[in-house]
């Protein structure tokens, strides 16, 4: 059987495409803090996500090393993309510069934008944080090669 593998460009390809991701954190004395989260990726770039400081994810970013984020097809045949990574860096969030072309993303530009407006108060209190990651080590699966799809 020939490899189930993607190649470079198929999984930063896949990783850029819209998927929730499925985030993991070291969580000291227990296992991983794993939930799902938007995140966005270009090819050859940073992959950044948008938390709240103040959550138990946005605490355990703030002191972790790496994370890792894994995206999923959710139709047969399926595919999948992991990677993991150091935390580059932790900012605070920009309405329009982060999280409205993140609600875009994943809503679109009507409900995006309504999103963005029902959230306003918590995100312009300083609240939330763009968290960005270097991904260095990949795991990948493209079940559509078994079938020659």
């Amino acid at each position: 059987m020939s490899s189930l593998s993607m190649t470079r460009s198929e999984r930063e390809a896949f990783l850029a495409a819209l998927h929730v991701g499925v985030i993991s954190i070291e969580e000291p004395g227990r296992g991983p803090l794993t939930v799902p989260i938007w995140y966005d990726y270009v090819p050859g770039g940073e992959l950044w996500v948008i938390t709240e400081r103040s959550s138990r994810k946005g605490r355990l970013l703030a002191v972790g090393k790496r994370i890792s984020l894994a995206a999923q097809s959710e139709q047969v045949p399926y595919q999948y993309v992991s990677v993991e990574g150091p935390i580059t860096s932790i900012e605070p969030a920009d309405r329009e510069r982060d999280t409205r072309p993140m609600a875009h993303r994943y809503l679109g530009r009507e409900f995006g934008d309504q999103y963005v407006a029902a959230t306003a108060g918590e995100r312009d209190a300083g609240e939330s944080v763009v968290v960005r990651m270097r991904p260095e080590r990949w795991l990948t699966v493209d079940y559509k090669k078994q079938f020659q799809l």
